[in-house]
């Protein structure tokens, strides 16, 4: 069905309004007899909906089309082979199984953080069909935390696994890092104002979009060595997933800097205290002792990740000079797109993902 501009024009005006009126963000009910779900006056936010899923005809197409290909992105970690990685882990530096361990905590953290925090964010939407991807990001979350689990019981000594799950507790950069993430989620549970609704789902944009990058740089770095296949092949399965969560955003967050209070330098702080963050906690845990990356090269490549991600949103780089218009690590973007049968096809470093088929197996070897 066609929506006309008078009457996007019109739901755009009652959005307002409803917005103005609304000093905490409204949690949709189990059930509404008396919402709307016609095509022209639904909404992302602060619809009037059933609260059905009624896709037949749909108002955000672009979400029905994420959400196929995120179902289509189907895979289970156990049927992945990390055998070769048991032996390869006594092959490490002291240094890279620093490094190896030191990743996985903070990527189980981010996570772990998601799986609670998407359904805070998703009670609030009131399109269906954006309500599916979230629901689909919140079930691709979960099994990356049993994909990291199945990492750690497989590969890591026994007497080191619990050093993995609690490296947070020990670790105080971690800590500050996994507090800095949460407390930004939880003001919104804590207070959910508008204001703070936007603020989480930028939140949320950072987490997809640039803390999780370092960490896959790091395992592509090893298979690019020939150390740690299985690994490997597992974070490339976990970055199409997180490739898909990132798209999501990229729709949503021009949608909310039109309906949400906010200010482009809240939002350019946001990026420069993430990067900030991101930074550290990478110079901490990989520094200049792995071969192939050093402190000047996540500084390069973390801030050419959040000039793409900011330039998705429709803003300019935060980080002009030249030398971040380009990635340090694109020798590695194979390790990330094995490009047999198009079992992952994307473009790891743009998020422009272009196909997902189902896959038995990754093997992505023979590009080596």
């Amino acid at each position: 069905m066609e929506v006309s501009t008078e009457q996007n024009k019109t739901s755009f005006i009652k959005n307002k309004q409803m917005f103005s009126q609304t000093p905490l963000m409204p949690v949709n009910p189990i059930f509404n007899p008396s919402g709307d779900d016609r095509t022209e006056n639904r909404l992302i936010w602060f619809g009037n909906t059933t609260n059905l899923m009624q896709l037949n005809d749909v108002r955000y197409s672009w979400a029905i089309s994420l959400y196929q290909q995120m179902r289509e992105n189907f895979w289970i970690p156990q049927k992945l082979d990390i055998t070769q990685d048991v032996n390869d882990y006594w092959n490490l530096t002291i240094e890279e199984r620093y490094a190896y361990e030191g990743i996985l905590s903070y990527l189980t953290f981010l996570d772990s953080v998601q799986t609670c925090n998407i359904p805070h964010i998703k009670s609030s939407v009131t399109a269906p069909e954006v309500s599916l991807c979230m629901a689909e990001q919140i079930s691709q979350e979960g099994m990356h935390n049993q994909s990291y689990q199945y990492i750690i019981e497989t590969i890591i000594p026994s007497d080191r696994r619990s050093a993995v799950y609690e490296f947070w507790r020990t670790d105080k950069v971690l800590a500050d890092r996994c507090e800095f993430i949460a407390k930004l989620y939880q003001k919104y549970v804590d207070n959910p104002t508008p204001e703070n609704y936007f603020v989480s789902l930028l939140a949320d944009y950072l987490l997809e979009g640039l803390y999780f990058y370092n960490g896959f740089i790091y395992f592509y770095n090893l298979a690019s060595r020939m150390l740690m296949p299985g690994s490997a092949d597992i974070f490339k399965m976990i970055n199409r997933d997180e490739l898909s969560h990132v798209r999501l955003y990229q729709q949503l967050i021009p949608e909310a800097m039109k309906i949400f209070s906010h200010s482009i330098d809240l939002i350019y702080e946001m990026f420069a205290t993430a990067v900030a963050y991101e930074c550290r906690w990478t110079n901490h845990i990989v520094g200049n002792n792995i071969l192939g990356i050093t402190e000047a090269s996540t500084e390069q490549y973390t801030k050419y990740l959040a000039n793409i991600r900011l330039r998705a949103i429709g803003l300019k780089p935060l980080y002009p000079e030249k030398k971040y218009s380009k990635s340090p690590y694109s020798h590695l973007e194979r390790f990330s797109d094995t490009k047999k049968e198009a079992h992952t096809k994307a473009n790891f470093f743009e998020a422009s993902v272009t196909s997902y088929v189902m896959s038995s197996g990754v093997s992505g070897w023979d590009e080596i």
